[in-house]
């Protein structure tokens, strides 16, 4: 039986930092070890001298028990406290999750999420409004590579501050912070759970059951929740703890089984002919697999994780404009070189040499530790091809992933002579030295299990038939594997470090796939 993953929801802080934590230790130390704390409303007050609080936390004199994400701001007063954050982290264990998107923890629950308020008529500001478009983001991301009404099992968790239009507490009454876009939302994603604030109270009615429809066959349940204010005077429950089964790893009957007592789906009579999409991610091919897209704008593939755009305050995963997804609209069809069931293989953007290329799953995975069984035979297939191919070559090859500051699973595939192969331990050791990272030597990987499971972590598998291994990834270089290839010792290219330096053009790109596709024929399994 798959274990069950532990998760803290908590209400409104506003600036009651020392309280929530306290109670959040307190809480853990009895019945966790909970994975993450998750907190939904208002986390800021508008009072500056409330906030001071988090000052001890900042400086480490405080320790936050439990990975904390914190939705944005939901009024201008608060939006100082989330400029200028690094890639969203506030403080250590407090990070900011974005405006918009789908976070997948290493166990497999998916965390949908939108943060503000919904943006009225007339209205200008940006930073603590969400629209239409950013509804629609959320969505897509939730749907992205369901290639069937069958496959689409719903999200574990959205959070968001408002409720959702249609929800009233038990005496008719609706909170005063709704928007008739989240309910939409709510009706296309189906969370299981639905986390929101801003009531001051703690609600939590009967579960209602969404229809099926073109997204899914299933009839999915949700359990909405709004959560009171941290130290509310009424002592209402602020922290709610769950345990829970990744929604893709339960089984059918589980997911629609009914429950005892159950209330009629709040948005049945709402109209939502008024909300036109863009794209519909349930009928348009752009958001599967589309290698016709003639949308060429942006970039999908890179050997680093930098985009070609200006980078934002916070970076927001999305999985419609991620760069490896083959979903990707804008996806560049001329670097992928073949394509598997699970996986491709792609040329790298900015390669370090000729047979530098990336091997991507076709599906929205952040890590190889969250592979199914038939996704890891898939990838071992990959690799043990192209070890034949290089050995053909009279060369050696080295396999590395990342799986930090990025949401797709990318594994960096570096190519070198035969006579180099017994300098690239020594590379690794001179760069783990000179970045003070400690490395693991563990047996050549055999499945996902051998990853870490929960939390971030690099990896790279030698020639030698050795991995190597770290989980010190607080201010991890972000291209410390082609850091290694590039010194010295190996190929001697420290000005290709960063994948920009060396970006070819289309033309050069396109004949270097050509001539790797040519030479990987007779080892290709996939044609």
């Amino acid at each position: 039986m798959d274990q069950k993953i532990k998760v803290l929801v908590c209400g409104d802080v506003r600036g009651r930092f020392k309280q929530m934590f306290q109670r959040v230790e307190s809480i853990n130390k009895k019945a966790g070890p909970f994975e993450i704390l998750l907190c939904v409303g208002d986390f800021f007050s508008e009072d500056e001298k409330q906030n001071e609080e988090l000052i001890a936390y900042r400086n480490g004199h405080k320790h936050i028990p439990v990975p904390t994400y914190i939705l944005g701001p939901n009024n201008k007063n608060v939006q100082a406290y989330y400029e200028n954050t690094q890639d969203g982290e506030i403080c250590s264990n407090l990070t900011y999750l974005g405006k918009r998107g789908l976070y997948t923890l290493s166990s497999g629950v998916k965390i949908a999420y939108i943060s503000g308020l919904e943006r009225p008529a007339g209205a200008t500001e940006q930073e603590f409004y969400f629209g239409l478009d950013d509804i629609e983001a959320v969505r897509n991301s939730c749907l992205v590579n369901k290639s069937s009404a069958s496959d689409y099992r719903g999200v574990d968790i959205l959070l968001s501050s408002p409720w959702p239009h249609g929800i009233t507490t038990n005496d008719g009454q609706e909170n005063k912070n709704t928007s008739k876009l989240l309910s939409f939302l709510c009706r296309d994603i189906k969370p299981r759970y639905h986390f929101c604030a801003m009531s001051k109270k703690y609600f939590e009615p009967a579960p209602y059951r969404l229809p099926s429809d073109q997204i899914t066959q299933l009839e999915l349940c949700t359990r909405f929740i709004s959560l009171a204010d941290v130290g509310n005077a009424e002592k209402e429950k602020y922290i709610y703890a769950l345990s829970l089964t990744p929604v893709e790893k339960m089984r059918v009957m589980e997911l629609i089984q009914k429950t005892t007592i159950e209330i009629k789906c709040p948005f049945a009579d709402l109209n939502f002919n008024d909300i036109k999409l863009k794209g519909d991610a349930t009928e348009s091919k752009q958001y599967f697999f589309d290698m016709e897209s003639k949308n060429d704008r942006g970039k999908c593939f890179s050997g680093g994780n930098d985009r070609q755009h200006k980078k934002p305050k916070v970076q927001q995963w999305d999985q419609e404009i991620c760069w490896f997804c083959l979903s990707c609209p804008s996806v560049e069809k001329h670097l992928i070189i073949t394509i598997g069931t699970h996986f491709y293989l792609a040329l790298a953007k900015g390669p370090i040499n000729d047979y530098h290329i990336l091997c991507c799953s076709i599906n929205h995975i952040p890590c190889a530790a969250q592979l199914t069984e038939e996704d890891w035979k898939e990838l071992l297939r990959f690799k043990k091809a192209l070890k034949k191919f290089f050995k053909a070559q009279n060369q050696v090859v080295c396999f590395t992933e990342r799986n930090y500051k990025t949401s797709h699973l990318q594994i960096n595939v570096f190519a070198l002579d035969e006579g180099l192969a017994w300098k690239i331990p020594h590379a690794f050791e001179d760069k783990s030295e000179e970045f003070n990272l400690e490395f693991e030597t563990i047996p050549q990987l055999a499945d996902s299990q051998m990853l870490p499971q929960q939390g971030p972590y690099f990896v790279a598998e030698l020639p030698n038939d050795t991995t190597l291994i770290t989980r010190q990834m607080k201010h991890f270089p972000i291209h410390f594997a082609r850091d290694v290839f590039c010194s010295e010792n190996l190929l001697n290219c420290d000005e290709k470090v960063d994948w920009r330096a060396c970006k070819l053009d289309m033309d050069a790109e396109k004949d270097l796939v050509k001539n790797f596709r040519e030479k990987f024929a007779k080892y290709d399994f996939t044609s």
